[in-house]
């Protein structure tokens, strides 16, 4: 625990996913703050498959030892009546709720010409589903106490990806997944905003479990001896700390990211460029205009 009164000293928080990587980082980040928390983790292993305690109960005992509460939840996010009952195990156990972090997930790789329908299914069932699930059910929850007076300075804090920034081949449903909860973040900042409740998205780059399993991609997660290791899941952690606190109040409806050392802000979509003619265009105008408006070829995977 946090010598002295930790930045989140009072507040109730639920991590969906946190039994390892980068939820168990988040767990344990917000505990050593002074937050109590819902572990919420079916034990899953990378790809969805199998179903185990043992992930949330140890991180409750890391807490615990610590000197911090927490309890274990085994709730699917893809469940809509489950996900409210991981809402009402905060309320239960700790008499409220302060902080959604939307974490859990898995994967399930392949290039689209391959993949099949319940692969399609499972990932955007875990990620964007699971995200809207207990999003929908925290929302209505923060925007009760609102209008029953209570002072609220609510949190929801999702998971999105550079794959879905980016566009990573092989990652077709994945990729959509995340690119569609940086939507849904902007859209509960704009529908929340007037509750006090604030909603971001962080684009984490860690070293876990799904990201070692992604194609082409492990070697550059790989522990590095006798230098900072960049890709250490607990390096992401102090963003989500932060966000879950009173002072971040006024950022809202924001993506950002922690690379190693590298704090960063994304843009959402946003208009580029205008050419404006003032009437119905012709495919042939289009042609001849069409460079003004830049490089329109696809942009080079890079960071």
């Amino acid at each position: 625990m946090a010598k002295g009164k930790g930045m989140l000293e009072g507040k109730v928080a639920i991590v969906t996913g946190s039994g390892r990587g980068l939820g168990r980082a988040h767990a344990l980040a917000m505990a050593e703050e002074g937050a109590k928390l819902v572990i919420n983790d079916l034990g899953v292993e990378w790809d969805g498959t199998g179903q185990a305690k043992g992930p949330a109960d140890d991180v409750v005992k890391e807490i615990k030892a610590m000197g911090g509460d927490a309890v274990a939840n085994f709730e699917s996010v893809t469940d809509f009546e489950a996900a409210k009952r991981i809402i009402d195990s905060a309320v239960k156990h700790f008499g409220k709720l302060d902080i959604l972090v939307n974490n859990a997930g898995f994967l399930r790789d392949k290039m689209t010409f391959n993949m099949t329908k319940e692969e399609w299914d499972a990932i955007i069932q875990v990620h964007l589903t699971g995200t809207f699930n207990c999003g929908r059910h925290a929302c209505a929850y923060f925007r009760e106490q609102s209008k029953a007076g209570a002072p609220i300075k609510g949190r929801i804090i999702n998971t999105m990806s550079h794959a879905g920034l980016l566009g990573n081949a092989g990652q077709a449903n994945y990729a959509s997944a995340k690119l569609g909860i940086g939507a849904l973040t902007m859209v509960w900042a704009r529908e929340m905003e007037k509750y006090g409740m604030t909603a971001n998205a962080i684009v984490p780059m860690a070293r876990t479990r799904m990201t070692m399993q992604t194609a082409g991609l492990g070697g550059m997660f790989e522990k590095k001896e006798g230098a900072f290791d960049e890709m250490a899941p607990d390096n992401v952690s102090p963003l989500v700390v932060y966000l879950a606190t009173d002072e971040a109040q006024n950022i809202n409806g924001r993506w950002l990211s922690i690379r190693g050392g590298k704090l960063e802000s994304w843009l959402s979509p946003q208009l580029a460029k205008t050419i404006d003619i003032g009437r119905k265009w012709k495919p042939q105008e289009i042609a001849q205009r069409v460079k003004e408006l830049g490089d329109l070829s696809l942009p080079p995977m890079t960071l």
